[in-house]
């Protein structure tokens, strides 16, 4: 087995713990709309989640039949189509607002030892990257966790909404594994960790990866 280079990291249920949301969610829609439009919100929080599914819905229906198996949507399209009054904000706001509404439905806090871990393996040189089915406000989680998005290498980091496909495609490793070539890293010479065998362990070990199979413990190093 050859020594890892560069590891590669899922970001939910692996650096990122994801709960439950608060209890008062509705309420706090009222508020999240009024902060951010001036008015009372035309959906109620749960006709426009199910708005926003429906969304999703229709964008898989037609990417799926032109060969994305396992396509992604980015938010702010979604958002935007499931209610106009938001096509009216700028990108930050409207990230915001995004951001907002993520946590209505759950809270986000680093992993336990994650960090640490983190800066242990960089500390031996080892390049950090991820690989996450994820949002713009994915990066606003991590960085609220103690984990920006700016440690890990620029080049390394697939984040499925500007892809438009996601994990468990084998296009996800192979676009990470030809970023790896331009750094002179071999696909054995990279590890993936991830919680799901489905999204991250089985398409990594396809690559010819090495793999870790997270499960809800970090390790002291």
């Amino acid at each position: 087995m050859k020594p890892v280079r560069a590891v590669i990291f899922d970001v939910y249920h692996t650096l990122l713990a994801v709960g439950a949301g608060p209890a008062d969610a509705d309420a706090r829609w009222v508020d999240l709309w009024r902060s951010f439009l001036g008015t009372a919100p035309g959906l109620p929080l749960t006709e426009f989640d199910q708005s926003c599914r429906t969304v999703v819905e229709e964008d898989h229906a037609m990417k799926k039949p032109a060969g994305v198996n396992w396509p992604e949507v980015d938010w702010r399209r979604v958002a935007t189509r499931a209610a106009g009054e938001l096509s009216g904000l700028a990108d930050a706001p409207l990230d915001a607002f995004l951001y907002g509404h993520a946590r209505l439905a759950r809270t986000t806090t680093a992993m336990p030892g994650a960090a640490a871990f983190l800066t242990e393996i960089r500390h031996r040189g080892i390049l950090t990257g991820i690989a996450s089915n994820a949002q713009r406000y994915t990066l606003t989680e991590l960085a609220a966790a103690g984990i920006p998005a700016e440690g890990f290498a620029e080049d390394l980091g697939f984040w499925s909404y500007q892809q438009g496909f996601s994990k468990p495609d084998p296009a996800v490793f192979a676009w990470l594994g030809e970023r790896l070539a331009a750094r002179g890293i071999l696909p054995e010479e990279g590890l993936m960790i991830g919680d799901r065998l489905d999204n991250d362990i089985q398409p990594a070990q396809a690559a010819g990866w090495q793999t870790w199979h997270f499960q809800g413990k970090w390790p002291a190093i």
